[in-house]
């Protein structure tokens, strides 16, 4: 029986169409699936859409469309990524879903106040429906408001004025389980990488959780799912969102027998995912994901994207424009896995024309266009391209599960720069050079793209695809055909 491994992405809210650091959080989960995938594995991959809340509500309505026909349509466009980006996820769950999904949030609702850690109590505070999400003046995480000069409250992020709202909600004993996630996190139960935000999320646990809002008054909120025996509340998105890993996952019973090996997020919703999701799951007596990867945010030229800026990247006309494994091999090489990186089109351009057309392209056209001259290629591995080989596999297995894929990438590069001095170095299309030495040479160029094109099977599925067909082995031979050039050579004034 194979091992199992279940990896999934954050859901994406559906207030807006995709964007280029979903795309890329979607792309590094969808690397590591692959990769557990070659390795035998027996993975389940899960991605999605979180499609409910007042600002989707309020936005839908300023559409002049219902919130189903609202999140319908977005749904469309990030499950469309799946072809976009060669995606390979075996599930895309939906939180509007009332035949997936809700039951599982109600099931985790109701254990949690099996539990006694709900409990009700009227409120009164700030709230930012940009944010979804009540302010504070802590500073901690989501406490980012500030005072306005006129006094009014204001959020730091969306600088919209907040709202001040009084209901009765259910509330949920995040307190009590302070002590126990920070030992979990401590003892490694709960691996979260990089260091530093493990750092950040002890920080956050030394000064203790506070309650959290657990619902919201069906009069504020109608767009969500009902609160089990109260039908004047709604779900907050606590429950609603977070249990998506175990619905989509086929279930309670499944996540019993084997918990997420990896969420892969953003750095903003780190608060929930290493503190507010680990303890419903404690209070639900379920276990703990293993490990929590937080990547950082994408800026536009240096600056923070946004539609008032007109710097925002839509994937698909990244993709239109450049080709699918050209933007997968950018957001996994330009853009450190754990760090803020920078997007611009003229560092795209200068990855794709340094890295993919002269580097890759260039390579691999040079050795198919030799070894497609042979009738057949036979023969042994020099022992210097077997040890470079297995160095190479050595340190990239060590990057994948570090989970660094930039550095990953530098490495199956350094052998594309030892392939390229071994031609030159060797210059096979001499006519000065003999046939049978001719023919060793070829024969580890080829043997060396093959290793090549396995190394990169995570990361470019398509190229690899490309450079299989055109390498195939019968019978302890090689036979060889070129191919067109993978990444044609970028115009300097294109824009």
């Amino acid at each position: 029986m194979s091992q199992k491994f279940y990896i999934t992405t954050s859901i994406a809210y559906a207030n807006s169409n995709p964007h280029i650091g979903f795309a890329m959080e979607s792309i590094q989960a969808d690397v590591l699936a692959r990769y557990f995938r070659e390795k035998g594995y027996e993975v389940f991959f899960q991605t999605g859409t979180d499609e409910h809340g007042s600002k989707i509500q309020r936005t839908a309505e300023l559409a002049g469309k219902s919130s189903q026909e609202f999140v319908d349509d977005l749904a469309e466009k990030f499950m469309g990524l799946k072809g976009s980006l060669n995606l390979s996820w075996d599930n895309f769950v939906r939180t509007s879903n009332k035949k997936m999904h809700w039951p599982v949030a109600e099931e985790i609702w109701n254990r949690i106040l099996k539990s006694d850690d709900l409990y009700k109590k009227k409120y009164e505070g700030y709230y930012c429906v940009g944010c979804e999400s009540f302010k504070t003046g802590r500073g901690i995480v989501d406490g980012q408001c500030s005072i306005h000069p006129t006094h009014n409250f204001m959020c730091g992020i969306h600088k919209k004025k907040l709202e001040l709202i009084e209901e009765e909600n259910w509330f949920f004993k995040l307190s009590k389980y302070t002590k126990q996630i920070e030992e979990k996190i401590k003892s490694n139960e709960l691996v979260i990488v990089p260091e530093g935000r493990k750092n950040e999320t002890l920080s956050l646990l030394k000064e203790g959780l506070e309650d959290i809002s657990f619902s919201r008054s069906k009069k504020s909120l109608e767009w969500g799912i009902p609160v089990p025996d109260d039908s004047n509340q709604t779900m907050y998105v606590w429950v609603d969102a977070l249990t998506n890993y175990i619905s989509g996952y086929r279930g309670i019973k499944n996540w019993e027998e084997h918990p997420a090996d990896l969420h892969v997020i953003g750095k903003d919703i780190l608060r929930f995912h290493s503190a507010i999701w680990p303890a419903i799951l404690m209070s639900s007596g379920l276990p703990l994901p293993k490990k929590i990867f937080v990547h950082g945010f994408i800026t536009s030229n240096g600056e923070k994207m946004s539609k008032s800026l007109d710097n925002v990247i839509d994937p698909y006309e990244l993709v239109e424009k450049y080709g699918t494994d050209a933007v997968r091999y950018y957001l996994l090489r330009e853009i450190s896995s754990t760090e803020d990186g920078d997007f611009s089109y003229e560092k795209f351009e200068e990855r794709y024309n340094g890295d993919l057309a002269n580097g890759l392209g260039n390579f691999t056209s040079r050795v198919l266009t030799l070894a497609s001259k042979e009738d057949s290629l036979s023969g042994k591995i020099g022992k210097e391209f077997e040890n470079k080989i297995l160095e190479t596999k050595n340190v990239l297995e060590e990057k994948i599960k570090e989970l660094k894929f930039n550095e990953a990438l530098a490495t199956i590069w350094e052998l594309i720069q030892f392939g390229d001095i071994y031609i030159n170095e060797n210059k096979p299309w001499s006519k000065e050079i003999k046939q049978e030495k001719k023919t060793e040479v070829i024969y580890n160029l080829v043997s060396l793209l093959k290793e090549i094109s396995n190394f990169l099977l995570p990361f470019l599925p398509e190229t690899v695809e490309k450079i299989s067909e055109s390498i195939q082995l019968e019978e302890d031979k090689f036979i060889v055909k070129k191919i067109d050039n993978l990444f044609p050579r970028l115009q300097k004034n294109k824009s």
